[in-house]
């Protein structure tokens, strides 16, 4: 027995750490959208560790419905039990249980679909959807991933980043462009959000796609911190002038009765009203 005290630093930690359970789940991490099918020799590749040790793994997950096989038995890919831990996820945020209501309100007031987004590093997350009854049929589902920088929706979330920060997300020269709207550096995307900052809502017409145009508002939380951005999507390259101000102010109506709901109280001079039809 080692008399060695608890110094509470890392080594004490670790010891907490059960490594099976972690090399799993680092290999779970290793499927995405570029990497949906991997074989065990690249999975044993990647995690640095026996292929022995990656066929047990392989096959408690598998056993669990975590991984399946593909047709051919070679590759793995991610099985059910993952897409319904994602979605137990997404349903226990309080934040899609109590914008779930605003959602479908929104979308009845206007008749487009509606959607809450969080910011996850990178990309936005589709956490909430409410879609409306018309022939567009949008490809986005809950839990479907979009780059921050070239999104209307995106960029409402990164309002309260100061440059160094943006910086810091985005440390390369040139940022991946998606269309001939998407900021270039990081300068450019800068720039562009202390507008949208100072407007307090984005209004992007095909800026991510064309024929689509989105109009997305912050939604924050008690200490102010913008924690999602909710937003209305129109299946129009335009969107016409004499709806331009209504989309708009239920957009914000909407975002801003989100954010009362999770305590935020906005500054006297922050406050906008509220044009939410009662």
């Amino acid at each position: 027995m080692s008399n060695k005290p608890d110094t509470g630093d890392d080594d004490g930690a670790d010891k907490y750490t059960v490594p099976g359970l972690e090399r799993g789940l680092r290999l779970l991490c290793e499927f995405s959208r570029q990497d949906r099918n991997l074989s065990a020799p690249e999975l044993a590749k990647r995690l640095g560790v026996p292929r022995s040790t990656v066929f047990r793994l392989l096959s408690t997950l598998e056993r669990m419905g975590f991984v399946e096989r593909n047709p051919g038995g070679r590759d793995y890919r991610l099985g059910m039990a993952v897409l319904r831990m994602g979605f137990e996820y997404l349903a226990s945020l309080e934040l899609t249980e109590i914008g779930r209501p605003l959602l479908e309100r929104l979308r009845d007031d206007l008749q487009y679909s509606t959607n809450l987004v969080v910011r996850d590093g990178r990309s936005i997350i589709y956490v909430s959807k409410s879609s409306a009854e018309a022939p567009f049929t949008s490809t986005v589902n809950v839990g479907t991933r979009l780059p921050v920088h070239a999104t209307v929706l995106g960029r409402v979330l990164l309002m309260d980043m100061s440059l160094p920060q943006l910086r810091e997300l985005y440390p390369e020269e040139h940022l991946k462009v998606y269309s001939e709207n998407t900021p270039h550096t990081v300068l450019d995307l800068f720039n562009l959000v202390q507008h949208d900052r100072e407007r307090g809502h984005v209004l992007g017409e095909g800026f991510f796609e064309r024929g689509i145009s989105t109009v997305a508002a912050p939604v924050r939380d008690h200490s102010g911190k913008v924690v999602a951005a909710l937003g209305a999507t129109i299946p129009a390259p335009h969107i016409a002038a004499d709806r331009h101000e209504a989309v708009v102010s239920r957009v914000c109506a909407a975002a801003n009765e989100l954010s009362r709901l999770l305590d935020h109280t906005p500054s006297e001079s922050a406050q906008v009203v509220n044009l939410w039809p009662r």
